[in-house]
């Protein structure tokens, strides 16, 4: 099974009908005219795919190539690239869609003598109770500061999903029209993760952002008006409204009437991304992985050029411009961004010029602005200066003992779908709510779904009955009341203390049936790494409660840390003093998750003998090894026919030993994971993304992962970068293999092995001793250095490669010129 990424699958039931595609709107028009040099030079960049491929920009990449140019061969000329036929550049936000930025705009005040009212909803009722959205929008103790934020979700009715169903046929109803072409290769370039985000459990959220004022006014009887103003949108990138909130709430102030809402309005929902190009799936995730500023420049470029083209870009009148165009200042090249992974945008409001930065590819249950990094050092500060044991322990959240740190028991309280409470005493709301949505990032690593539709940033004594009936939520008080109840969590972080409790109060089920086959099926612990996992089971015979992973002390190595917990947090804390950057570490949680995910699948297998996190057809064909790399269309035959090791799925482990030892250290969790609301959705997710998943014969995530951890043979690393190379050649293929690489399954005890290296064990393949299999390397090196986001993996591939590939491409041209 390759690293799964996530896709909502699409069903049937009403409940998920409604598609988060349909709630977007861009009210601006696209240019009507452009400058006419800059309409040259992009309408030639776009008809020349191959400009920027040829040519990186980034000046590492410029470095390489200079010092490889001298050689006598060309860019692989004797075996020019697969290229798809060039089609238009979809925009993820058209300018013509009817959808909105933002649906409503709501006014809360609070009146001494009613409480929290309800002023102005724009441009219509919300719908449900006014009351409720009051009180939400003006929470505990908000008097006591000038201005807070905060963060709540609403569940769209029933009336509004069946909308949502009309939009949604209707949307199909264009493709089955003709807007769509058929075949496998369009289909997986038109495959987004938004396309179908309807989750198991309801229609698209809609996300509330607040804002909270309080001016001194001794005329009136409290000595101060407290107002709130909130934005409404389906966009999980909601905190881009900060700043406008700041301006419309004065604003507001100022002028207390429902024009100054509806200027708001009219001016957010103007926001123009129709630039903003649509990147698949796959795009989307290695975008995310890559630190490259110009990564898929070229998607950017081809997208203004056909909007300068399609607007009569022939006049090259300036002043016919249109504000599409207007709104993106040309810098030195054309208008482009300077760094590919936020689009930017201007919003005029109130004669202020707002600059707006939209991120270009958004993961699954990430949620405005956050930090993980504050969330991780809130918690693991006191942790590592004064330990205190967790007192109860249990077997799904203190996998290695007493002393587990902090951070991997919340994120097992969330995988087992626990329920979880941030208290922040006498700290402004905003603080719990970050933490909220820090930690449904955290569980999910852009791969798992279900954590948010179940969040409640911030909430308040009197919706405790409401609460009570969320099975597994996660909740962001202010009152300290909910610490002393115990029965109402099982798990309470404390903001104010950075320290965690489990409830005594907390269930423990019986044991299950992986614990016990566990229990039952110890291997022989004949050597050090096989006695971890046995050792754990044995030190909590008569009581789980500790978890399989018994009370491991963090030594770095197998038997001391048979979860990898230990050594996983190290990383990360190392990597947050060294200032590695938030991206960095939610990068380390994503691929923490995937393995998490891997591990689940092998265990199922071992412990029930399937599991549903493996999806494979043995019916499907496969390109035959060995393989010929010059054959456009390689031979096939049924996968069941290739070799065991090009065959394999799932996570790789050096010895059986270590698979046992890792697995029976992880049982508990991954019991206890098993009969979650991101468990189910996970299952589902994976079917879509096998439908839509280019190479599907083949675990291409389990490849790499023995080039990067096993020691092979040369017949066995042959027949891998054989099957490797004969199955990736389309660029679609390529995008496959790219975000595996991104993802590779990482253990913070074996080093760097399969993370973050980039091409390198695919470029060792240039060193095999047998000639066939360094040819079919040179080839599928040179794929990737042709393909739009390849050259970017090609650039930081070390200069020996380079030669090596250089060397096998020159052999190759020599034999085909002996031939002709």
């Amino acid at each position: 099974m390759a690293t799964v990424l996530p896709l909502r699958a699409n069903t049937n039931s009403t409940s998920s009908a409604s598609t988060s595609t349909s709630l977007r709107q861009s009210t601006s028009s696209f240019p009507s005219s452009g400058d006419r040099s800059t309409a040259q030079s992009l309408l030639i960049r776009s008809a020349d795919p191959s400009t920027h491929r040829s040519q990186p920009s980034n000046a590492s990449n410029n470095s390489h190539r200079s010092s490889l140019s001298n050689g006598p061969l060309t860019m692989a000329a004797h075996r020019p690239p697969q290229r798809r036929v060039q089609r238009p550049i979809k925009s993820r936000y058209p300018a013509d869609s009817p959808e909105k930025h933002v649906e409503y705009i709501l006014v809360a005040s609070f009146d001494i003598d009613r409480g929290s009212v309800m002023e102005h909803q724009y441009p219509g009722p919300v719908g449900g109770d006014e009351v409720m959205l009051a009180e939400l929008m003006l929470p505990d103790q908000t008097h006591l500061r000038s201005q807070d934020w905060t963060i709540f979700f609403l569940h769209k009715d029933a009336e509004a999903e069946e909308d949502g169903d009309g939009v949604k046929r209707r949307k199909k109803k264009r493709r089955d029209d003709g807007q769509a072409e058929t075949g496998a290769e369009r289909e997986a370039e038109e495959w987004n993760s938004d396309d179908e985000q309807d989750s198991m459990d309801g229609p698209p959220l809609v996300y509330v952002l607040n804002l909270v004022n309080t001016k001194t006014d001794h005329t009136v009887k409290r000595g101060a008006v407290v107002k709130a103003m909130a934005v409404c949108t389906r966009h999980s990138f909601l905190h881009i409204y900060k700043p406008l909130l700041l301006l419309a709430l004065e604003q507001y102030f100022a002028h207390p009437q429902v024009e100054t809402l509806a200027n708001l309005y009219n001016a957010v929902n103007g926001m123009d991304l129709s630039l903003m190009p649509r990147l698949n799936f796959y795009e989307q995730f290695i975008l995310q992985a890559s630190g490259a500023k110009d990564l898929f420049i070229e998607r950017f470029e081809a997208i203004i050029a056909q909007r300068v083209a399609e607007n009569g870009s022939e006049t090259g009148s300036q002043d016919s411009m249109s504000p599409a165009l207007q709104q993106h200042p040309s810098r030195s090249r054309f208008g482009l961004p300077r760094d590919t992974h936020e689009f930017e945008s201007v919003v005029h409001y109130a004669h202020v010029p707002v600059p707006i930065k939209i991120p270009v590819a958004l993961s699954a249950e990430t949620v405005g602005d956050f930090s993980l990094i504050k969330l991780i050092t809130t918690f693991s500060t006191p942790h590592s200066t004064s330990p205190v044991p967790f007192t109860p322990t249990h077997p799904h959240l203190t996998t290695s003992g007493p002393n587990t740190h902090p951070i991997i028991v919340l994120l097992n309280a969330l995988l087992t779908q626990k329920r979880v409470i941030f208290l922040g005493h006498n700290l402004p709301s905003s603080e719990v709510a970050e933490a909220v949505l820090a930690a449904c990032a955290l569980a999910s690593g852009g791969m798992l779904q279900g954590f948010t539709r179940h969040a409640f940033p911030y909430t308040d004594l009197t919706k405790i009955d409401d609460l009570l009936k969320v099975p597994g939520f996660i909740a962001g008080v202010t009152n300290p009341a909910f610490g002393h109840k115990t029965e109402w969590w099982d798990v309470l972080c404390d903001i104010s203390t950075g320290r965690m409790r489990i409830s005594n109060k907390i269930e423990t089920g019986p044991p299950t049936e992986g614990v016990t086959y566990f229990q039952q099926n110890p291997m022989a612990p004949s050597t050090i790494s096989a006695s971890a996992g046995i050792v754990a089971i044995a030190a909590v015979g008569h009581s789980l409660s500790a978890g399989l992973g018994g009370n491991a002390v963090p030594t770095g190595s197998l038997s001391g840390d048979p979860t990898g917990d230990a050594a996983f947090m190290t990383s990360i804390l190392t990597a947050i003093n060294e200032r590695h950057g938030e991206n960095a570490i939610r990068t380390k949680f994503r691929l923490w998750i995937a393995k998490f995910t891997r591990l689940a699948s092998a265990f199922e297998e071992l412990v029930y003998g399937a599991s549903a996190l493996l999806i494979h057809d043995p019916n499907l064909t496969s390109p035959k090894a060995p393989f010929n790399p010059d054959s456009p269309s390689p031979a096939s035959t049924p996968a069941s026919d290739l070799p065991p090791e090009v065959l394999g799925h799932g996570y790789v482990w050096p010895s059986t030993q270590h698979r046992h030892a890792e697995l029976a250290a992880n049982a508990t969790r991954i019991e206890g994971w098993r009969n979650t609301r991101s468990y189910y959705n996970f299952v589902q997710d994976l079917t879509t993304y096998y439908t839509h998943r280019p190479v599907k014969a083949l675990d291409l995530q389990h490849l790499h992962d023995k080039l990067a951890k096993l020691r092979l043979g040369p017949d066995v690393s042959a027949n891998i970068y054989l099957a490797i190379c004969g199955a990736v050649q389309t660029e679609q293929e390529i995008n496959q293999l790219l975000a595996t690489i991104a993802s590779g399954s990482w253990d913070a005890r074996q080093g760097s092995a399969g993370m973050g290296q980039g091409l390198f064990y695919l470029a060792l393949g240039l060193f095999h001793p047998r000639k066939g299999v360094r040819e079919a390397v040179a080839g599928l090196l040179g794929r990737i250095r042709e393909h739009e986001a390849g050259r970017h993996f090609w650039g930081a591939l070390g200069r020996f490669a380079k030669v090596a590939w250089e060397k096998v491409e020159m052999g190759v041209q020599r034999g085909e010129d002996d031939e002709v």
